[in-house]
C-alpha cells in the first residue's frame, strides 16, 4: 500500500489540474497565435508561468485505485499488475482465470 499522503497528493493536483485546465488552454492558444504581437504572447508567458505547477496535466501520475502504487499500472483497468493479479486470483475479475500448462 503507498504512503497515504502521495495518493492524497495525487488527489489534489487532479483536482488543481481540473480547475486551471481551460485557463491553461487560452493561455497556451495565445503564446502559439503567430500573427499577435510578441509582446502580448511575451505577457501569456508571464502568466502561465504565474499559474501553479501542479495545474500542469503532466504532473499527475497514474496509481492504482486499489493499492495506490505508482509503477505497473493498467491505464484500462486503473490497477496495477500485483492488484490485477489478486484480485484475478480470488475470481473478482471477469475474464481472468489462473493460468497452468
Amino acid at each position: 500500500m503507498a504512503k497515504t499522503s502521495a495518493v492524497e497528493k495525487n488527489k489534489r493536483r487532479r483536482k488543481t489540474v481540473a480547475d486551471h485546465a481551460a485557463k491553461r488552454a487560452a493561455l497556451k492558444a495565445t503564446i502559439m497565435n503567430q500573427e499577435l504581437p510578441i509582446e502580448e504572447r511575451f505577457k501569456a508567458t508571464i502568466k502561465l508561468a504565474s499559474l501553479p505547477r501542479d495545474g500542469s496535466k503532466t504532473r499527475i501520475r497514474n496509481r492504482c485505485e486499489v493499492t495506490g502504487r505508482p509503477r505497473a499500472f493498467y491505464r484500462k483497468l486503473k490497477m496495477s499488475r500485483i492488484a490485477l493479479r489478486e484480485l484475478g486470483n480470488l475470481g473478482k475479475v471477469p475474464g481472468i482465470v489462473k493460468s497452468s500448462w
